[in-house]
């Protein structure tokens, strides 16, 4: 566009001028034209049940029976799942569960092993 940098929330390319701030028009976030503008990688931390911090790439365990959605299958307490990836929304992890192939689950669930 024309210079302006990226919504530091969303990564939107099309933030505008609002007398001393930035304004991003797809999330609505607005900030200081001074103040450092970190990426949107920076700000995301994604905790588990207890409270430690995970990455891409983590083993976690699961810590709740879980039900899937669409099926009579659950995932049951100790479930072990490898190489997860962290993603935006709800249901922050994406993984492959063996048995029962690629899910989304909520952090809130999982324990870093």
């Amino acid at each position: 566009m024309s210079g302006l940098p990226k919504c530091p929330k969303c990564g939107s390319e099309f933030t505008y001028e609002d007398g001393s701030n930035y304004v991003c028009p797809e999330c609505a976030y607005e900030w200081s034209k001074d103040a450092p503008v970190e990426s949107v990688e920076q700000q995301r931390v994604i905790h588990d049940a207890v409270g430690n911090v995970l990455a891409d790439g983590d083993s976690i365990t699961v810590i709740k029976d879980l039900k899937v959605k669409g099926s009579s299958a659950v995932v049951k307490v100790g479930t072990k799942v490898k190489n997860i990836r962290l993603v935006e929304g709800d249901h922050d992890i994406d993984c492959k569960i063996d048995g029962i192939g690629a899910m989304s689950l909520k952090s809130e669930f999982v324990k870093k092993i």
